[in-house]
């Protein structure tokens, strides 16, 4: 086994002497005796004194910058290990303690845990290189520090060779939670990652998002930068600006950085709110220079300082602005107190830390509290003698309550539960050892028992996880001034399982309130209604407010888009807040057009009423018997009134089964109109024919009851067919934007358009039939007013096609309902009115005899028409044949042919007008 040893260097204790150390133990700063040693690292100073840019010699340099908070963690370890010795914990075992000042330097702190791994009880401080450290003593079993990650992690690496436990109160480096790296690690506070979730989660919750962020060029600042971002990132949260300061006082550019950070500060006007992760001496140094720069802004403070009273007490610290910060779980204080309380100095070697302090106390005892820190400061720069008499001893005793002003609550009690979790595995290890015996247990194996330990104080149960974490939780504090003095206050408590802030009473609450009164944002907020719109700028916090399109809604501030609302049943209007339902309509009878209508139907229904009560009281009138008898008179007005009465099941709130009927009742009975309708115009026409050829076509045509039962049964067969395949039903159209109309949907197109199709052949046909008969008698001329209904109705229903293919909404059954009326009436008026008009104006032709002569004079001229059109034939054809080369030129016999021929006719005519004048009226009269 190769044996390497290496000689520990010496250096000057960390009072103000020039002096360096003769031996190792001049290492320490504070040491005691015991069966089992506790190593321990705090920074006692703040930097080592150094003219130089960087280290020439292999010799580390005087450290300067006493840090009264430091001096009072190692006090609380020096605290805690004795009242384990004086409890009954560990009955018989004595703990004893060696406290190295790391100086706030990598390079001292590793010095020390060379110390700690040397050999046990070996004459040299020497360390052996071994293969295996299984059974090799060390100095100490165990070490409590460091308090910064970057010195944790640079001695860990150090402790891992011999897996000597190390506890760290302080550091809170994510990467230590790497069993892999750091395996003998282990600290009783949480990791940054809860920190950083826990301040990215309080600055959501404040409302804003446009900060910046300062933190130290080390291993710990640069982490807990990242690890932020990517809280931040999650949570919508920019960071405008990030600034890395030297990690160390020791280097000669902080000052720059810290005035080029300012700068960056001021130049960033919209950013209010900045996150520090730095050490208590750069925020000191931060602050100080930006209250001269007149710097107000919202500080979020890491562990490492926010209960600093360094900073607090920097002279008008409260013009910098509102601070809130984290800070681990504070424990009982009432014995730590007590223990400051009846601290008193005697010359001893065993404690040089606290020799220092009363010999720098001594320098500044006339300075008052207020000002004694930065005292002893100033002091601690410079070369003080050691020196220790009955009035330092005074007046280190009369400023004790000075020291627990500088008490930071929850690193003292991290540290008491680090030394209590080693004295709980001591326990576990030391129940069947005999641990009075320095050899009794290697570092290894209270590693192992540490890791499993679980302990109880104040009632509350701790235990390490398998990160070799403790996660206590973080106590939220504000600086807050009362009377006068800036004062530390908590404000809520963060608890890490569950996220979440728990807030104890109203005046905490109302803390939080006025947090978010803060504005620190790259953008306006976007209001409700509105939804943000990205800039061209890499920051997704740095927007335009757009309001919210139609159909779409946004319910709270700064909402990245806006939320589409159900388009079936809701809509919003530009830049709402929330979704309205639709409103559902359709042509209620309430409706001012629905009244119109139906004014129009009832007008309607009214002139057939009436129209049949002047039919009845005229029953014997030649008017009425002229009408196509009593029976097609009445059916065409039972037509009539139901077409006027269909209309009524257009409106209202639509319903399956009108739906159904509306459509099918609606055509069968303009069906059964037009074809009685139809067969009167067939029977006028029959009436007053004098072609024989036509008369006789007609005379096989005209059968009225056939026909009006073939032409409305084809129809009810269109609709049968219809209403079992494609039955028209209920259909609610959510096209429009802000209304859901209830409206029949046809079910089929095809069949709507053949049953309209079939009424409109019917009608054409009947047009045809009417316009051959429009040259009636002047007086009584019912075809032509066919012609003319007929024509109405074709103009209607030909607009109507367009205009109903083109309406949507409500108003769509009012267009049918239009055109139903206005045919209806068309129909109605060409056909009815002129008779009624006879009967009540026109009485006198209303008779039978002025009616023959009408019918006689009418007859008459068709006669005399027929008969010159005869003549006209003849003479054609007789000059034809006289000229026709082939008649073999017989002019003769053409001349009495011509004659016979005129005789014959004149003889016709005189027979037809005397049978006419005798028979014709009457034949027609019936016939009509």
């Amino acid at each position: 086994m190769a044996l390497l040893i290496i000689l520990i260097t010496c250096f000057v204790i960390p009072l103000a002497t020039s002096q360096t150390c003769q031996t190792p133990d001049d290492f320490v700063a504070a040491t005691s005796p015991g069966h089992v040693i506790i190593g321990g690292l705090f920074a006692i100073h703040e930097k080592m004194l150094s003219s130089e840019d960087y280290p020439r010699r292999p010799e580390i340099q005087k450290c300067v910058g006493f840090e009264i908070s430091i001096f009072l963690q190692t006090l609380a370890m020096i605290h805690s290990i004795e009242m384990i010795n004086n409890s009954t914990l560990l009955s018989g075992i004595k703990l004893g303690y060696e406290i190295y000042d790391t100086c706030t330097e990598v390079t001292v702190a590793m010095a020390a845990a060379l110390r700690f791994l040397s050999k046990f009880n070996s004459s040299r401080e020497i360390m052996e290189f071994k293969c295996d450290y299984s059974s090799y003593m060390p100095r100490v079993k165990a070490v409590i520090g460091a308090g910064y990650s970057e010195i944790t992690m640079a001695v860990s690496r150090m402790l891992n060779l011999q897996l000597m436990p190390q506890v760290s109160y302080e550091s809170t480096a994510e990467i230590l939670s790497d069993k892999i790296r750091f395996p003998s690690f282990l600290r009783t506070v949480p990791s940054d990652f809860y920190q950083t979730k826990a301040m990215a989660h309080l600055i959501e919750k404040s409302g804003w998002n446009w900060i910046g962020i300062i933190a130290t060029d080390d291993d710990y600042g640069r982490m807990a930068l990242n690890t932020f971002a990517v809280q931040t990132t999650a949570n919508n949260v920019c960071i405008a600006f990030k600034e890395v300061l030297p990690a160390f006082l020791s280097d000669n550019t902080i000052e720059v950085r810290i005035n080029e950070t300012l700068e960056k500060i001021i130049a960033e006007a919209q950013v209010n709110v900045i996150v520090v992760f730095l050490r208590q001496f750069h925020v000191f140094n931060l602050f100080s220079k930006a209250l001269e720069r007149n710097i107000n802004k919202t500080w979020i403070a890491s562990d490492n300082w926010s209960t600093a009273t360094k900073i607090t007490t920097i002279p008008n610290v409260k013009r910098i602005g509102k601070v809130v910060g984290f800070t681990f779980r504070r424990g009982n204080m009432s014995s730590f107190h007590s223990f400051l309380q009846n601290l008193h100095i005697f010359p001893s070697d065993n404690n040089k830390v606290l020799n220092e302090y009363a010999t720098l106390l001594s320098a500044c005892a006339y300075v008052k509290d207020s000002d004694l820190s930065q005292c002893i400061s100033n002091h601690s720069q410079g070369t003080l003698a050691y020196k220790v008499n009955k009035d330092i001893e005074r007046n280190f005793s009369l400023r004790n309550d000075f020291l627990w002003d500088y008490t930071e609550p929850g690193l003292v009690h991290s540290i008491q539960l680090a030394v209590l979790a080693l004295g709980y595995a001591i326990r576990d290890l030391c129940q069947a050892r005999d641990c009075q015996n320095p050899n009794a247990f290697q570092p290894w194996e209270l590693l192992d028992a540490l890791k499993n330990v679980t302990f109880t104080d104040e009632g509350n149960s701790f235990h390490f996880d398998a990160h070799g974490d403790m996660n206590t939780g973080y106590d939220v504090v504000l600086w807050k001034e009362i009377d006068g003095h800036l004062t530390i206050t908590k404000i809520a408590q963060y608890d890490l399982k569950n996220d979440v802030f728990v807030i104890t009473d109203q005046e905490t609450k109302n803390e939080f309130r006025n947090l978010k009164q803060i504005q620190s944002k790259c953008s306006k907020e976007c209001s409700p209604g509105q939804m943000k719109k990205t800039t061209r700028s890499q920051h997704i916090c740095c927007y335009e407010c757009v309001n919210c399109p139609e159909n779409h809604y946004s319910n709270q501030t700064d909402m990245d888009h806006c939320l589409l609302c159900n388009n079936e049943t809701q809509w919003a209007p530009v830049r709402s807040t929330a979704c309205f339902e639709k409103e559902v309509e359709y042509l209620s009878w309430n409706d001012s057009l629905a009244i119109l209508l139906l004014a129009l139907s009832l007008l309607g229904i009214m002139f057939v009423l009436a129209i049949g009560i002047i039919f009845t009281r005229n029953l014997n009138t030649p008017v009425v018997k002229s009408s196509g008898g009593l029976l097609v008179c009445y059916v065409i007005l039972l037509c009539h009134f139901l077409n006027f009465a269909s209309t009524g099941f257009f409106i209202g709130e639509p319903q399956d089964f009108t739906c159904k009927t509306r459509q099918t009742f609606f055509g069968v009975s303009f069906t059964l109109c037009i074809s009685c309708i139809l067969v009167k115009s067939l029977k006028i026409l029959l009436a007053f024919s004098f072609d024989p050829k036509l008369q006789n076509f007609l005379k096989c045509l005209y059968k009225p009851i056939p026909i009006i039962f073939t032409c409305t049964g084809i129809q009810v067969a269109i609709c049968t067919i219809w209403l079992i395949f494609a039955a028209p039903a209920v259909e609610e159209n959510v096209s429009l934007p802000r209304v859901i109309i209830l409206e029949c949907e046809e079910g089929s197109i095809l069949a709507f358009g053949i049953m309209l199709g079939y009424i409109a052949i019917l009608a054409f046909i009947c047009f045809i039939f009417a316009f051959k008969g429009r040259k009636l008698p002047e007086n009584y001329n019912e075809a032509k007013f066919i012609t003319f209904g007929m024509l109405i109705y074709f103009i209607a229903w030909i607009t109507f096609v367009p205009v109903y293919a083109t309406t949507f909404g409500k108003y769509l059954p009012a267009v049918e309902i239009i055109v139903i009326l206005i045919s209806n009436y068309g129909i109605l008026c060409c056909t009815f009115f002129p008779k009624c008009y006879v009967i009540l104006y026109k009485q006198e032709t209303n008779t039978k005899s002025a009616f023959l002569k009408m019918i006689y004079s009418y007859s008459s001229h068709s006669a005399s028409s027929l008969a010159m059109s005869h003549v006209s034939l003849d003479s054609s054809s007789s000059n034809i044949t006289a000229t026709n080369p082939s008649s073999g030129g017989r002019p003769a016999a053409w001349q009495e042919s011509r004659d016979i021929r005129a005789q014959a006719f004149a003889h016709t005519r005189r027979e037809n007008a005397a049978s006419m004048s005798k028979t014709w009226p009457r034949k027609r009269i019936s016939s009509i």
